[in-house]
């Protein structure tokens, strides 16, 4: 990844978080920026802006807060090769892998409501062709 820094704004478009949902990320402790201008102004790289995708895709699926923290974690020190010995990587690989199956759960459970949903819109849009073709006594059908 390249090291370019990105102002907060340039973030969130690249996002589509909100400056403060980002501050808020900062505040506790999901997110860090990786420098600060002369200004003060927050800096971020292209690992930043991964890490607040990841985290952008696991909100919509129900993990808390704590829970996004501990999967950073756990892919962070995979990712940094930090794990004392075989064990304790092989429990960092397992503490992901619960975090995909539960991804996984909820994808589908998702799905499910999302079917029902289409089946409720195209319920109401059938019900609607009848009522508008059939008209009433008081509003007869429009039309030529």
């Amino acid at each position: 990844m390249d090291s370019r820094h990105m102002q907060i704004g340039e973030v969130a478009a690249r996002t589509e978080l909100s400056l403060r949902t980002i501050r808020h990320y900062e505040e506790t402790g999901l997110v860090t920026p990786s420098a600060r201008s002369q200004g003060g102004f927050r800096l971020y790289t292209e690992a930043d802006v991964a890490r607040l995708m990841v985290i952008r895709r696991m909100k919509p699926l129900g993990f808390t807060l704590d829970q996004m923290r501990d999967l950073l974690d756990a892919t962070d020190r995979l990712d940094a090769g930090t794990a004392a010995d075989a064990a304790e990587h092989a429990a960092l690989l397992e503490r992901v892998r619960t975090y995909e199956r539960a991804a996984t759960e909820q994808v589908e459970k998702l799905r499910v409501q999302l079917a029902r949903a289409e089946d409720f819109a195209a319920t109401l849009a059938a019900r609607l062709e009848r009522t508008a073709g059939a008209g009433t006594a008081d509003h007869p059908p429009a039309g030529p």
